[in-house]
């Protein structure tokens, strides 16, 4: 039965496609097995392999596949469609899905110059300008993980303002001083200290992609579990933290797809922020070349205290997520102190971590259900 769309929702995770109401509702939770019908990369498409075998109406205009891993009774992205949402899904730079630059080659060390600001500049507005202009709406966005920390820079510049209703962020990142997952901070530490040189050395000779499953990540991860305080055996539990709702037989599932390549400059910024405690641009690491970038000495912060005070926010944050932890939510929670209250609805799970808000069993019962409920106000 076809849904009357009445609200347009961007979903950006980490890590475009437009995804229409479910036309055939008898399809099964249990037949629905992700790995068997999507490989890392497929010409055909995530509508063909994935969106229309649900029974949904379905335009691709690139692929897109996180939101919707889980069967369509657990997954946002169905979910929002059964519920009259026109749903569109949005990719970071790098990843498989994303590499369809009109002048630029992946081989291109060009292609990889890039940080998290340049998402902020150029690839966040340019993605809600086209789905503004595709619909002729305001959007809703929903973010996750980078997808929040993207948007958080974006409208602490007062960008996006003019296309969007109201922002749902899933495991808030602004501030990562108190990131709780060891391996992560050793990570951080290995990118800015001894390895940086390495890294810095590969980036200038024109290796400027980070492929998790490549050779300079292998060896990074080789010399992070040296440590006897990092656990290498359950790599996602170590980063993320424990999840406690995610299905242990979609773990194969994520990582079939997950994660994937990005910039090592991206990689090094965000390593500049759990080091230093800051939401600012990058840091080329002298006053100098700062100069040359910004026209001061050190890299322009983010205030997130700019952030327009009656733009709608649903903040959902959980008790056991090691990358978006308590005490940097608190931080951001701070610098947000003045907007507007009845604009600013906080959500906190004690029993969620990082990939329970994307991939838990019973988030439309505890996240999605109050997401949309918060949508349908705005």
């Amino acid at each position: 039965m076809a849904c009357t769309i009445t609200h347009i929702v961007l979903a950006v995770q980490l890590c475009v496609l437009a995804v229409g109401a479910r036309t055939n509702l008898d399809k099964q939770s249990s037949d629905f097995n992700l790995s068997k019908i999507l490989p890392l990369v497929d010409e055909d498409g995530i509508c063909n392999l994935v969106v229309e075998k649900q029974g949904y109406v379905c335009q691709e205009h690139k692929d897109a596949v996180s939101w919707m891993i889980n069967s369509p009774d657990e997954s946002l992205a169905f979910i929002l469609a059964d519920n009259g949402f026109d749903v569109w899904l949005a990719n970071t730079r790098g990843t498989n899905y994303s590499r369809g630059h009109t002048s630029v080659d992946p081989n291109d060390p060009s292609y990889w110059d890039w940080s998290w600001d340049e998402l902020v500049a150029y690839d966040l507005p340019a993605t809600v300008q086209y789905v503004h202009d595709q619909t002729g709406q305001k959007l809703h966005y929903v973010g996750h993980s980078l997808g929040t920390l993207i948007a958080f820079a974006a409208f602490s510049q007062e960008k996006l303002l003019n296309s969007i209703r109201s922002a749902a962020l899933l495991s808030p990142i602004a501030y990562l001083a108190q990131m709780s997952s060891f391996l992560a901070k050793t990570a951080a530490d290995a990118f800015i200290a001894e390895f940086l040189i390495i890294f810095q050395d590969l980036y200038w000779l024109g290796i400027k992609e980070f492929a998790p499953r490549g050779e300079a990540a292998v060896k990074l991860l080789e010399d992070i579990c040296k440590n006897p305080e990092n656990n290498c055996s359950d790599l996602m539990t170590s980063f993320t933290g424990p999840n406690c709702c995610v299905n242990s037989s979609k773990t194969n599932d994520f990582l079939d797809h997950e994660p994937q390549s990005t910039a090592t400059k991206n990689m090094i910024h965000l390593a500049q922020m759990i080091r230093q405690g800051t939401i600012a641009m990058y840091d080329y690491g002298s006053a100098d070349e700062n100069n040359k970038h910004y026209g001061q000495p050190t890299p322009p912060v983010y205030n997130m205290s700019s952030i327009p005070k009656n733009l709608p926010l649903f903040l959902s944050y959980g008790g056991q997520d090691y990358l978006s932890d308590v005490d940097d939510v608190k931080t951001l929670l701070n610098a947000l102190k003045d907007h507007d209250a009845d604009k600013l609805l906080t959500q906190y799970r004690e029993d969620y971590a990082h990939a329970d808000f994307v991939f838990g069993e019973n988030a439309k019962q505890v996240v999605y259900d109050p997401l949309m409920a918060f949508f349908k106000l705005q």
